[in-house]
């Protein structure tokens, strides 16, 4: 064993036992020339022609597989795609994962669905265009009530040749016609008389609850919708003993039911007294909000404290005379914490205003109810409803980067998950005020609606009403993120729109995580839709989300643009790695290039056998390239070991080429 380097140990104990097989493992050469470690155990190069040393880009692309139901942008090879060529399913979603949900046979996936919509409709299937414009008028003047109730009703109501909305504000009933003409219906004076407390109407008649100041009694009021606003309403019943300070009133099941105070009362239009309560809470402080009806009940909606509930009132039929409601059943109960201020039954459903959002409840054969989730939750409190065709609208404010006055649209075709529907914001004045928005209706046989918002209590509030032809002057959709269903990096690099920019115009932008927006494209009539490419944000990301606005034409308020989709390209940012083959020599004893002889008997068997342990672990390793100072961490791919030495009588003589091929990580 002359000869042999101090490193090199004992014949007993080899150079890979000594210091051992792992990712910190590190060798550094000291009296021997060594050309290589891989794992901490040294080697000598063996590179010639026969046995070269070969080093190449590891393949980094696996083959994609379609393994959806329906074949689509995985199917192809070179660009990862990813496109919409519809929204109509609504906002929502953080992510887009097109097939996030690719089995169910009856719940849709997020295919169509964004992050979030301004200005725009997005309900068409496979197009947007800018939603209508708003005008402003008509002033609002009372506040929210102390028990955050809305103090405004609006009503939708025809009278003479004219159609319009029934507006409820306070002491004020107006009617405004559908070019936004005000009379003064019903106009008390706040000192004089108290405030109607609630209103509703048959169609023929209004009818509103007060209290007739003298005495402080109840006064039950009516008053012919097509008669003349200076002519006087006529009192149907007063009760005295009762002050009204809370009610609520709806016209249903050809009856009226007044919620006056904590007792619920039913009588028919033709009523000339009061008569005794149907129901009466057992808590004098009970707040009743609101009353809806469906095919086999009626529902009144209120609130003690943090407790909210809607009763359920069947009804009698077994006299043959005029129904009369039984007494009150729990038919629902919300969260703690969560109040109703509105309910509104539509299409089978009953749709739920709550100080939380929007709820919709499934209302069953036997008047029973099942709500499902907040399908979104408001920064203001839900305060009421209109509905046409397959969709409901909502007095929920529009959040964007302010609460402004606006409406949020659910789509009842369209379910999401159980009882979670398509929503998304829909009309809004564009201004940066943080009033409240608290009714809406919609302007009679018109397709336009109007809605209003409260006094702040500081400044007045006002009635809006959708312009019948104008667009808003611009509009967007935000997708959700697209990471191609992986936490891989990417490079996104071209994006193009689709659409017609015939009227109007659209900019393209990405949308980097942390919020921040950078302009890719703009289209027009004369620039066309080209492809576009991406520049920011900069280098490799998880992924980005998309913005697109578009404007309307510059000339003509009526028209704008029609954007029909897009489609993305990225490539993989994954990291190169590498595949090197390296040919060592593996004998007990070797020479170095300074003619120094090291090694023992056993030496090769034992460093073939330590780095075999290795592979087998799939454990990661250092590679040391002792020529050029190179270091890496990698994976044994694969050992190749041919013996050459012909045995011996006296030793082993076990020795040969080692090929190592390495994968660096």
């Amino acid at each position: 064993m002359a000869g042999r380097d101090i490193t090199e140990g004992r014949a007993t104990r080899a150079i890979a036992v000594e210091l051992g097989v792992g990712t910190g493992t590190i060798w550094q050469n000291t009296g021997v020339a060594y050309d290589c470690a891989l794992a901490g155990i040294p080697f000598f190069m063996a590179v010639n022609d026969q046995h070269p040393y070969e080093r190449a880009t590891a393949p980094f692309r696996k083959q994609q597989f379609d393994s959806q139901r329906d074949p689509g942008e995985q199917s192809l090879t070179g660009w990862w795609l990813r496109s919409q060529s519809s929204f109509h399913t609504g906002e929502g979603i953080i992510f887009y994962d097109p097939f996030a949900n690719p089995y169910s046979t009856t719940l849709p996936t997020n295919s169509y669905r964004i992050k979030s919509a301004y200005g725009v409709n997005i309900w068409e299937p496979g197009q947007v265009t800018l939603l209508r414009d708003v005008t402003e008028n008509h002033q609002v003047t009372t506040a929210l009530n102390s028990n955050g109730r809305a103090r405004q009703t609006m009503r939708t109501i025809k009278w003479s040749s004219k159609q319009g909305i029934l507006l409820h504000d306070g002491y004020d009933v107006d009617r405004i016609d559908s070019d936004g003409n005000v009379e003064h219906y019903v106009d008390y004076t706040a000192g004089t008389n108290d405030p109607v407390y609630a209103l509703c109407d048959d169609g023929n008649y209004a009818y509103w609850v007060t209290n007739d100041i003298v005495g402080g009694k109840l006064d039950l009021r009516k008053k012919q919708l097509t008669a003349a606003a200076t002519s006087a309403s006529a009192s149907m019943f007063t009760k005295p003993g009762i002050t009204v300070t809370n009610a609520a009133i709806e016209y249903v099941k050809q009856r009226i039911v007044l919620a006056a105070n904590n007792a619920i009362y039913d009588f028919p239009t033709s009523a000339i007294a009061l008569p005794t309560a149907t129901y009466t809470h057992p808590n004098s402080s009970y707040v009743f909000t609101s009353i809806a009806e469906s095919g086999t009940a009626v529902y009144v909606a209120g609130f003690l404290g943090a407790q909210s509930s809607i009763f359920k009132f069947t009804l009698d039929t077994t006299s043959g005379a005029m129904p009369t409601l039984t007494s009150a059943i729990t038919a629902a109960e919300m969260p703690v914490g969560e109040k109703i201020y509105k309910i509104y039954e539509y299409l089978g459903y009953l749709c739920i205003g709550t100080s939380k959002g929007v709820r919709i409840a499934e209302i069953k054969a036997d008047g029973s109810l099942t709500y499902g989730p907040l399908i979104v939750e408001t920064q203001q409190a839900v305060y009421d409803f209109c509905a046409r065709d397959r969709f409901v609208w909502c007095a929920a404010g529009v959040v964007t980067n302010v609460v402004g006055p606006g409406l949020i649209r659910i789509d009842l075709s369209v379910e999401i998950d159980n009882l979670r529907f398509a929503y998304a914001k829909d009309l809004h004045y564009v201004t940066g005020t943080t009033k409240t928005t608290t009714a809406c209706a919609f302007i009679c046989e018109t397709d336009r609606i109007a809605f209003c918002t409260a006094n702040d209590g500081t400044v007045n509030g006002h009635y809006y009403t959708e312009h019948a032809t104008n667009l808003v002057a611009s509009g967007y959709l935000e997708t959700g993120l697209i990471r191609f269903n992986t936490l891989e990096q990417k490079n996104f690099k071209r994006l193009a729109g689709h659409g017609d920019f015939t009227h109007g115009s659209m900019t393209l932008a990405t949308v980097a995580l942390d919020g921040n927006i950078y302009d890719v494209n703009s289209y027009d009539a004369i620039i066309g839709s080209p492809e576009s490419t991406i520049t920011q944000p900069v280098g490799a990301q998880d992924a980005i989300g998309l913005r697109f606005t578009l404007y309307r034409d510059s000339t003509t308020a009526s028209d704008g643009p029609v954007f029909k989709g897009y489609q993305l390209k990225a490539l993989p940012a994954t990291p190169r790695n590498r595949i090197i083959k390296i040919p060592v020599l593996n004998f007990d004893t070797e020479t170095d290039k300074y003619n120094l002889t090291v090694g023992y008997e056993g030496r090769a068997f034992q460093r073939l056998a330590a780095l075999e342990s290795a592979e087998s672990s799939g454990d990661i390793v250092t590679w040391q390239d002792l020529r050029t100072g190179e270091v890496q961490q990698c994976l044994i791919e694969e050992l190749d070991f041919i013996d050459t030495t012909p045995p011996d009588k006296r030793l082993t003589n076990f020795g040969g080429i080692l090929t190592i091929t390495i994968r660096t990580v």
